[in-house]
């Protein structure tokens, strides 16, 4: 945002010039706004009590829920029975889940008593369901119902609807029966009937369902709204792509979060107390090192073999980032293929394979970088290996190709598992993986010296 509308808005607080603040801000975008509350965090309770209701609901649903929660504190009682009573069902569940018990059941007594079930209803599914998401607010027709008839229900129900976009046929019990879009009603004969353009080809969501599998069903299917129901295909009601995007973007930060070995923040970095954010990273960070400490183990193992040749030690590094780097690698591709759908359980086979021959050309291309590179720094005399030169870059060459193709296999079917085992893959993360193969990798880089070295240097 211009930083002289925010100079000229802090003007108008500081005047006290009420009149003019609520001119300003009902000349402003929705977005706007809510970018003010961004600049101006300490006056967003203001800003939503000065605008128009209507206004401070379609601000107010965009904010984050540490913004609407410090929002609620401080609005007035009045003002906020308004906005909750007026939220659209999907985003006033959303907001309920988030607050506490005592805080929601004060809310919810606020609403009048049809609103208040519908409320409960929402509530009553799992958390991360499509339930969650869903609103009831959409337009349903019966098949006998002439166009004619159809637009005029549009027009007398349409305002109170989520979206007018899709029209959903339903039979004297509820089920689902299609979803015709709004174009075909339009360009219809207004004397031919509903039945006449159903095709029963439609897309539903089962409300039980994990909110993922909404989110892939949507990136799939150009809709703007999809169906909810439930076991017996009745219609519960719908989910908007507006809230599909949210909930990405939601799991978008989570699972990057994740992969960066931490927690989810579940609020903005800046936001979260530090004590909070500290308790957030150090439970990984405790993992890893435990995992870290492994290493050393591996190292003692192999000592009398470091004492013999410590010109090994000059290469623990190289091995053990090359093989971490692999790993991290083959991670962070498999677990957003994952995201995608790209890659299932079912396709682990396939996975292993594509990974066996990329991790085998990765290592030789990084063996033999690492084996001429000793034939440079020997030759060029930058550094000498000793007499058995030749054999050390074969060691090296030999233990990249290894811990590569290891890295990458791990790597690959860590989120894999993960996934199997009905976890979140993100938590296989990259520096989980790569604490996994730094400890192998040592093992990996040892054994083949011996095989290489035994009788010559070991």
């Amino acid at each position: 945002m211009e930083a002289y509308v925010v100079d000229e808005i802090q003007e108008l607080l500081d005047s006290d010039n009420e009149r003019a603040l609520k001119r300003y801000l009902d000349e402003m975008n929705i977005s706007d706004v809510e970018e003010l509350i961004d600049e101006l965090p300490q006056y967003a309770a203001r800003f939503i009590e000065t605008l128009s209701l209507n206004r401070a609901v379609n601000v107010f649903r965009i904010l984050d829920f540490p913004t609407q929660e410090r929002i609620i504190k401080k609005l007035s009682g009045n003002k906020l029975n308004q906005i909750i009573k007026d939220l659209p069902p999907d985003d006033r569940t959303a907001l309920f889940a988030e607050l506490k018990a005592d805080e929601v059941k004060k809310m919810i007594a606020s609403l009048p008593a049809n609103e208040r079930e519908e409320a409960l209803n929402l509530l009553g599914y799992e958390d991360y369901s499509v339930g969650r998401l869903m609103t009831p607010d959409y337009i349903a027709v019966k098949p006998d119902w002439t166009i004619a008839r159809v637009l005029n229900h549009i027009r007398r129900y349409g305002k109170n609807s989520e979206t007018i976009d899709v029209v959903y046929v339903i039979d004297r019990d509820g089920v689902l029966l299609d979803d015709i879009r709004i174009r075909e009603i339009l360009l219809a004969d207004p004397d031919s009937r509903i039945s006449d353009h159903m095709d029963t080809r439609f897309i539903a969501l089962d409300a039980n369902a994990p909110q993922e599998e909404a989110i892939n069903v949507f990136r799939m299917n150009n809709r703007v709204a999809l169906p909810v129901v439930d076991e017996h295909n009745v219609l519960l009601g719908i989910v908007t792509v507006d809230d599909i995007l949210w909930i990405a973007n939601e799991e978008y930060t989570e699972d990057m979060q994740k992969i960066g070995g931490t927690e989810a923040l579940d609020e903005p970095y800046l936001d979260i107390p530090i004590l909070r954010l500290v308790k957030k990273r150090a439970g990984w960070l405790i993992v890893l090192f435990l995992g870290e400490m492994l290493t050393a183990t591996a190292m003692q193992h192999f000592e009398i073999e470091l004492q013999k040749a410590i010109v090994l030690s000059l290469f623990i590094p190289l091995i053990m980032s090359s093989g971490g780097n692999s790993g991290s690698q083959a991670s962070t591709l498999i677990i957003q293929a994952m995201a995608l759908g790209e890659v299932t359980i079912a396709g682990w086979w396939r996975v292993m394979r594509r990974e066996l021959v990329s991790g085998l050309l990765l290592g030789i291309i990084l063996g033999t970088i690492g084996f001429v590179r000793i034939i440079l720094w020997q030759n060029l005399h930058l550094y000498d290996y000793g007499t058995h030169w030749f054999l050390i870059a074969t060691t090296i060459f030999f233990t990249l190709l290894g811990i590569v193709l290891w890295g990458s296999l791990i790597g690959s079917m860590m989120p894999i598992i993960m996934k199997r085992l009905k976890l979140d893959p993100a938590t296989s993360s990259a520096p989980f993986v790569a604490t996994m193969v730094d400890v192998t990798g040592i093992v990996i880089y040892f054994s083949v010296a011996v095989l290489v070295l035994k009788g010559v240097l070991l």
